[in-house]
C-alpha cells in the first residue's frame, strides 16, 4: 500500500464540508499535535536511526522559536488542537527548548503542553522546562538493563535516562509514562522493566515495532507482538484487561496484579487503531504529515516565510488533513515504507 509522495504544493479541498476543525474524509478530527523540534538525537536506537544519526537539516530549514509558537496558537485558536507534544529527534538537542514552551504556554495557556524524550540530560533541565509550563513528558527506554540498554542505543547512557525520569517524577512532570518498543533482544526483560516502573511510579507502555528503522531492517515475521507480550508479563503478573478508557488513545490496558496501577500496549501493526486516528504532525521542517506512515508532506515553513496570513496557514494544514488515507496498510503485501524514519518525523 505505497502512499505516494508529496512535498509541498497546495492539497486540494475538494468535497470539504464548511468546519475550522481538521476533518479527513473518513470523518476523523484532528486534535493532537505532534511537533517534531529537531532531527538530532543523543541516542542511536536501532529501531529508529542510523549508526551514525540521520542527516543534518540546514538550521536554516528548522522552524524558529518563534515560527513553533505561532503555528502552535494558530492549531489551537483556529484548528481545534488539544494538546501539543514536542518530539525529535529529541527535543532536549534545541538549547531553546524553555523558550519553545514558555512562549507556546504564553500563547495557549490552557492547552496541555508535553514531550517525548529519551531523557538524557532531563534531570538538569526538568524544573526550568516545569517552570516553563510544560505539564508531563514520556520517556522512551525499552530495558532496564544497562549491557541491554548499550546495545540497543548504541550508547551507555541508562543511567542518565534513569536520573531523568526521577527528575521529572520530583519536579511535578506527571504523570511520568515509559515508552517501551518491543523487540526480540529486549523481550525477556520485559518483566523487569514493568517491576521497575511499577516500583518508581510510572505508566509503562509497550509499543509493537513498525517499519520506520532506518536501516530498513523490520520484517513482519520478526517482531515481538502484543500476544507474545502479554504470555511473557503473565507469567509474573496478573493482568485484567481494561480496554481503551479513550476511543482515540491508541494503548490497550490491563491492570496489574488487580490494580490501581495498569501496563499499556499499542499494538500498531497486529490490532491497528488507524480509525480512531486523532494525530496531525509537524515536522522540524515545517511540513505538515497526516499519518507517520504517509510520505504525503505540505509545507507550511515556505507559506509561512512568504508572509501567508493565518487564515491561508490554517487552510493549508486544513487541506492536508483533509486527504489524509484509511491507514497505513503495514499487513498488506503492497506495502511500502515511508521516506523519512522515526527519528525524522518525531513520535
Amino acid at each position: 500500500m505505497g502512499i505516494p509522495a508529496v512535498r509541498g504544493g497546495r492539497p486540494s479541498l475538494d468535497g470539504r464540508p464548511d468546519t475550522d476543525l481538521l476533518v479527513d474524509k473518513f470523518g476523523r478530527v484532528a486534535r493532537d499535535l505532534r511537533i517534531s523540534i529537531t532531527e538530532k538525537c543523543s541516542l542511536r536506537c536501532t529501531y529508529c536511526m542510523p549508526e551514525e544519526g540521520l542527516p543534518a537539516i540546514p538550521s536554516d530549514e528548522l522552524l524558529s522559536t518563534g515560527e513553533i509558537v505561532r503555528l502552535v496558537e494558530l492549531a489551537v485558536r483556529q484548528l481545534g488542537v488539544r494538546e501539543v507534544r514536542f518530539t525529535g529527534g529529541e527535543p532536549l538537542m534545541r538549547r531553546d527548548l524553555e523558550q519553545i514552551i514558555a512562549g507556546c504556554r504564553a500563547a495557549v495557556p490552557d492547552t496541555p503542553l508535553a514531550m517525548t524524550t529519551n531523557g538524557i540530560g532531563l534531570e538538569h533541565r526538568a524544573r526550568g522546562l516545569a517552570a516553563a509550563g510544560l505539564g508531563r513528558v514520556n520517556v522512551s527506554l525499552d530495558t532496564v538493563d544497562r549491557a541491554g540498554f548499550a546495545r540497543l542505543t548504541r550508547r551507555d547512557r541508562l543511567g542518565s535516562t534513569l536520573a531523568g525520569i526521577r527528575a521529572a517524577h520530583s519536579c511535578g512532570l506527571a504523570p511520568v509514562k515509559v515508552n517501551a518498543v518491543l523487540m526480540r533482544e529486549t523481550l525477556s526483560g520485559a518483566v523487569d522493566l514493568l517491576q521497575w516502573c511499577l516500583d518508581e511510579g510510572c505508566e509503562l507502555r509497550f509499543i509493537e515495532e513498525m517499519p520506520l528503522d532506518a536501516d530498513h531492517e523490520w520484517a513482519r515475521a520478526n517482531m515481538v507482538t502484543a500476544a507474545e507480550l502479554l504470555e511473557v508479563l503473565g507469567a509474573r503478573f496478573t493482568l485484567t484487561e481494561a480496554g481503551r478508557t479513550d476511543p482515540s488513545a491508541p494503548a490497550e490496558t490491563w491492570l496489574v496484579n488487580g490494580g490501581p496501577a495498569t501496563v499499556g500496549i499499542i499494538a500498531s501493526v497486529t490490532r491497528q487503531f488507524c480509525g480512531d486516528c486523532d494525530r496531525t504532525r509537524l515536522t522540524a521542517d515545517g511540513m505538515i504529515r497526516s499519518c507517520l506512515f504517509s510520505d504525503q508532506e505540505y509545507d507550511l515553513r515556505s507559506l509561512l516565510r512568504a508572509g501567508a496570513s493565518d487564515d491561508e496557514l490554517a487552510q493549508r494544514w486544513r487541506g492536508a488533513m483533509w486527504n489524509k488515507w484509511a491507514g497505513h496498510g503495514i499487513d498488506a503485501a503492497d506495502f511500502v515504507p515511508p521516506e523519512r524514519t522515526m527519528g525524522a518525523i518525531g513520535g
